[in-house]
Parts: C-alpha cells; structure tokens; sequence
C-alpha cells in the first residue's frame, strides 16, 4: 500500500521534495504598453475609412505610421486634420488601445497642408513609477512592496489577496498614462 501512494507522490509523515510547494511570494508587474498589432490595425482601419469617407474627399487627407512610435496625419486644412485624428482615436478605442498611449501635436501648416504628429508613448517613467510606489505603500494592505525595474514596476506580496487589492486600489485611480497587470503569479 505504501508503495502505491509512493508512486502516486503522496507521503505520510515526511515532506516530499520541494517541487510541489507553494512559491513563498505572489507578485505581478505593472507596465504601460501598446498592443503594437492593434495600434497598426487600428491606424488601417482609420486609413481606409478616411480614403472612402465622402467628407474627406478631395480634402487630401491621409494617415500614416512616422518611424517606429509616430503617427503622421495630413490634410488641406485644420478640421479635417483634426477630424482624421477623431477617425484613428475612435479605432483606438475600439481595438481596446488606451488613449492615454497618445501625444497628439498641434496642427501646422506645412506648405499647403496642415500636420499632426502623434507620438506613442510607452513605458513608465521613473516619476509615475514613483508615484504608484508611494500609493501602494501610503493607501495600499501592509507588507506589499513594489521595485522599479525599468520601465516597469514589480509588485511583490506574501498574500494573493493583498495584490488583488493593490490592483483593485490602482485601476480606481486616474493615471495621466496606461497602466496594465501582468505576469501575475
């Protein structure tokens, strides 16, 4: 009999190795990045609309991706610039890109056409990391810690529930930047 709960890994009366214990520490991360996937299918999406939009004809108005994190919008004149921006942010919203990602220029003439440059902006910076820091620490359960590491923040805590409500504690506050949970565990 002994040797069926053996092989099964039960054992009375003495541990069995460390692989099947519980980690000591639960932890997530808490980053501020853009599905680059959806921000290129949303500026598509924006970019044919506005080719086949009737009050965008004639008008030269046209989106495009500026290097790796920029968006360049044209157009013949401010509002339509302005209402392209409104097409490539309503995109955004629908394909679950936070708005808060964006850094929307202000519209200049450039020759006879006027640009926007938007910039995506990803990560967080060591000030916001600071702020969150000291939110979890004044507002958030006892024995929680959280360490920068880059442009992330770790999150670290001897009990689940604790992390569950530093997450609930921060997605009530209103950050001037995106924020999401990852790699809980």
């Amino acid at each position: 009999m002994s040797q069926l709960w053996d092989d099964i890994g039960v054992t009375i009366g003495r541990r069995r190795s460390s692989l099947y214990t519980m980690p000591s520490e639960s932890s997530f991360d808490i980053v501020s990045k853009i599905d680059r996937q959806e921000a290129d299918n949303a500026l598509n999406q924006a970019a044919k609309e506005i080719s086949t939009r009737f009050d965008f004809r004639g008008v030269g108005a046209s989106i495009s991706w500026s290097g790796e994190h920029g968006v360049d919008i044209r157009a013949n004149s401010e509002e339509r610039a302005k209402a392209a921006l409104d097409v490539f942010k309503d995109k955004l919203v629908k394909r679950g890109v936070s708005l808060k990602h964006l850094d929307v220029g202000d519209p200049k003439p450039s020759g006879k056409e006027y640009r926007i440059a938007v910039t995506l902006k990803e990560g967080i910076t060591q000030d916001n990391a600071k702020k969150i820091s000291k939110i979890i620490r004044d507002e958030g359960p006892s024995g929680v810690r959280a360490q920068v590491q880059g442009e992330e923040l770790r999150v670290s805590s001897k009990k689940k529930d604790d992390l569950q409500a530093v997450i609930s504690l921060l997605k009530g506050k209103d950050f001037d930047f995106a924020v999401q949970f990852t790699n809980y565990r």
